[in-house]
């Protein structure tokens, strides 16, 4: 085979499975009932003037289903730490006992879990744009060889589809398998 057009289908691939990490990522911020230390993750707090990852400024824990605790490990950052979880917009309530932070994690409801269901659901809708948008670029690319024969831009094509089809329901199961948390009381 061609090696431009290698190069091109190994690009989409490329592209389509960093869409996929992406999904996984976007999918571990949406809870599914239960506390975990990465419902945290995407809070940055203010550390002397940078935002830093609360995992940097202090230890995460989940001493039950239902609580996330975070003790700083500079007691002057409880303010910064409380505020960060707060920006963040997770939908929880920090409660400062002035030497840790405890998060209760309330019960989900039906209608939140539809809401957070939906929510998976767009995160997938996103990656699969993202799937299809690698598709397109990679197909206008093996357009634009001209040294590949027409039998050669067409298998090439057809290769990108599979990886396409292939990308498609692996981004289906992983949203399946999220939805199916989501709704599991």
């Amino acid at each position: 085979m061609n090696e431009d057009i290698t190069f091109i289908i190994d690009s989409a691939k490329e592209a389509m499975d960093n869409a996929i990490k992406h999904l996984e990522k976007q999918l571990v911020n949406i809870r599914a009932g239960k506390a975990s230390p990465s419902m945290l993750g995407s809070v940055m707090v203010d550390y002397y003037g940078s935002q830093t990852p609360l995992s940097q400024v202090a230890n995460v824990n989940t001493p039950d289903g239902r609580t996330i605790t975070v003790q700083p490990w500079e007691k002057n950052m409880l303010q910064e730490i409380e505020r960060g979880i707060m920006y963040a917009n997770l939908g929880f309530n920090p409660m400062n006992n002035g030497e840790t932070i405890i998060i209760n994690v309330p019960a989900l409801t039906e209608e939140r879990r539809r809401e957070l269901a939906k929510q998976a659901k767009a995160e997938a809708e996103h990656a699969k744009v993202g799937v299809r948008n690698a598709r397109k670029d990679a197909n206008n690319d093996i357009k634009k060889t001209e040294d590949a024969s027409e039998d050669l831009q067409k298998k090439a094509e057809q290769d990108i589809q599979n990886l396409t089809d292939a990308s498609v329901k692996k981004i289906d199961e992983i949203v399946g398998i999220k939805e199916k948390e989501i709704m599991t009381v």
